[in-house]
């Protein structure tokens, strides 16, 4: 399980949310539908939170986004790579090796 926030992505965020160095952006699971995800009906929200149990997290441009212990299962077996391109966010699910 990993979570990879590209540069691009983090400073989108940072710009969109008006975060600053420090904060911290939760990625959470929301049965919703929704094509970006390898879990049909469930999509991923966000939230400006501080933290609890982080089960993986990766820092960018200050930031540290990350899941949950109650979240992870989502990402189990494989890499979220979140990335920002053509003017949007997107979320590509890897395999892990």
């Amino acid at each position: 399980m990993k979570l990879v926030v590209t540069e691009s992505a983090a400073e989108w965020y940072k710009q969109e949310l008006g975060l600053k160095d420090g904060d911290f952006i939760r990625f959470f699971v929301k049965l919703y539908g929704g094509s970006r995800s390898i879990h049909p009906n469930y999509s991923l929200g966000i939230s400006k939170e501080e933290p609890g149990d982080i089960a993986v997290s990766d820092k960018k441009a200050g930031i540290t986004f990350y899941f949950d212990e109650q979240d992870e299962w989502f990402i189990e077996n494989h890499e979220l790579i979140v990335d920002f391109h053509n003017g949007d966010i997107q979320f590509t699910f890897r395999d892990e090796e």
